[in-house]
């Protein structure tokens, strides 16, 4: 799977009255935001019930090729949730620095010679909470619960309202 590609940036749309700046000068840089991404060790998951109802959970997992990388149980509520419905937001946990991603997780798998190698990797940023999974780990039948967030559009700001940034992907 490749990396996703470099996302337009614009500004967001907010009510008159917020402050937010015209034209892009002072808008954030996609690597200065996908950096806190990779560098987060808690993420916030909203999904939506099959009666249109939020379900929110914190889930650990790894920003790594332009994409969200997280594992579970199919069982779980979320990933219910998700099969059903694909669309999700993640967020990370600051409500000053933020970071809100909108996109689509689907279940897959990764070969332990190629991605699995690297997410291991990636994952080892919780080796000293007790999770430290093997580059096998999602290449079996089932990919071992793996699921990828693709983002479709990114928002961000981390000094409101001056830094607003959104972040668009593909044809969104």
């Amino acid at each position: 799977m490749p990396p996703t590609s470099s996302p337009r940036t614009d500004r967001p749309t907010l009510p008159e009255g917020y402050g937010l700046p015209t034209g892009t000068e002072g808008t954030l840089a996609w690597t200065t935001v996908e950096q806190r991404l990779r560098d987060a060790e808690h993420y916030w998951l909203a999904s939506v019930r099959p009666d249109g109802r939020p379900h929110s959970v914190p889930r650990w997992g790894v920003w790594l090729d332009g994409r969200f990388w997280y594992d579970g149980a199919p069982t779980t509520r979320h990933t219910r949730n998700v099969e059903a419905n694909p669309a999700v937001t993640l967020t990370l946990e600051s409500g000053t620095e933020v970071v809100i991603v909108e996109g689509f997780s689907h279940a897959t798998r990764a070969d332990a010679d190629g991605l699995g190698a690297r997410l291991s990797e990636a994952f080892g940023k919780y080796a000293e909470a007790g999770y430290s999974p093997g580059p096998d780990s999602w290449a079996g039948e089932d990919g071992g619960g793996l699921r990828v967030v693709e983002p479709r559009r990114v928002l961000a700001w981390f000094d409101f309202p001056t830094d607003c940034t959104r972040f668009t992907f593909g044809g969104d």
